[in-house]
């Protein structure tokens, strides 16, 4: 479905709403020498070692080791369609989303601008809840039910969904529960499950703002993808082939600071719930957030983790019509190689 739903005055009255700065993606795009990349990222905890990176300056620190100045420029969108979009014109050179638009852009630029995966973000859980008793398992949801997901068939929560259902009915029912699906930002899909009179009422979520509808009893957990799927790499940062071959110092500057990033995260939670408050101004309690960091499920890390079976079903039911023979067909490969799946 096309249609939107608007929340924003609502997410921000109770302290969840989120400005979209897409003031960069308005220019027409220009194109960048060595030392200047563009970072486009979205919402929640998924993209906590981008915010890492940016509020102790990673890449330009490892830009001074290559012998360059980096200027950085940060953009934030919402949805992978968004992003692929703004990637695909020029207007960004690293794209943060789910594997579902990675896959998606993988497959229609594949032979000619060749968009790969250069790193993970992490391994997390991603709970798709509902404030509708009547919905226990997705089987439950019917025309008067509208889940909320990023984008509309090609985030990866809407991956997540198509794989539960063909797992439910059969392949060819994959995108049985497409129709109900809507495109609405995360905090803003959260603001209106929590306050309900909507029609919406179910939301393929991600932390902390998964976590912080649960807080509300008429909220429960429909489908955790980690059941579907086991513990994966739900969200990556993809480039195109030319900027990562047109500017090898800049690229090499952004792979080692995310590498120092995902340790600083993993190893020191506390700060790294201290950054994410800082950098994204979230309004959450500390010692809340450092609950959900701290779930034994996450883990902070470039390397990615079971991405294939999602790329496989892709395939199978004609969602893209390039089959990877494994994940390394869409990751590039780098100078210190990422051993994932």
């Amino acid at each position: 479905m096309s249609k939107r739903l608007s929340f924003a005055p609502l997410a921000a009255a109770i302290g969840l709403g989120f400005s979209l700065i897409a003031g960069s993606l308005v220019a027409p795009p220009v194109a960048h020498a060595e030392g200047e990349i563009r970072i486009a990222e979205q919402f929640g905890i998924v993209y906590l070692l981008l915010n890492v990176v940016r509020d102790q300056g990673l890449i330009e620190k490892y830009g001074k080791q290559e012998g360059i100045d980096i200027k950085v420029d940060w953009t934030q969108l919402s949805g992978g369609a968004a992003v692929n979009d703004a990637l695909l014109s020029g207007s960004i050179d690293i794209a943060g989303a789910g594997v579902g638009p990675l896959l998606t852009i993988w497959d229609r630029t594949h032979g000619k601008q060749n968009v790969k995966a250069v790193a993970s973000l992490g391994n997390f859980p991603y709970y798709l809840v509902s404030n509708n008793p009547k919905v226990k398992t997705i089987a439950d949801f019917t025309e008067k039910d509208r889940i909320a997901v990023p984008a509309v068939g090609v985030s990866v929560q809407s991956r997540f969904l198509q794989y539960a259902a063909a797992k439910q009915w059969g392949d060819k029912e994959f995108n049985r529960l497409d129709k109900y699906t809507i495109a609405v930002p995360h905090p803003d899909a959260t603001a209106a499950l929590i306050a309900g009179g909507t029609e919406l009422t179910g939301h393929f979520s991600n932390p902390p703002f998964q976590d912080q509808a649960l807080q509300n009893p008429n909220v429960h957990v429909v489908l955790n993808s980690y059941d579907i799927l086991g513990p994966n790499s739900p969200t990556v940062l993809f480039a195109t082939e030319k900027f990562r071959n047109d500017n090898p110092k800049t690229y090499k500057a952004f792979v080692e600071a995310l590498t120092e990033a995902a340790q600083f995260a993993q190893n020191d939670k506390g700060a790294a719930a201290d950054t994410y408050i800082r950098v994204t101004k979230a309004r959450i309690d500390r010692a809340e957030l450092l609950k959900i960091i701290d779930n034994p499920q996450f883990e902070f890390s470039v390397t990615p983790k079971n991405t294939y079976p999602l790329a496989e079903f892709l395939y199978r039911v004609g969602a893209i019509k390039n089959k990877p023979q494994s994940w390394k067909d869409y990751f590039f490969q780098d100078a210190k190689p990422l051993q994932g799946s």
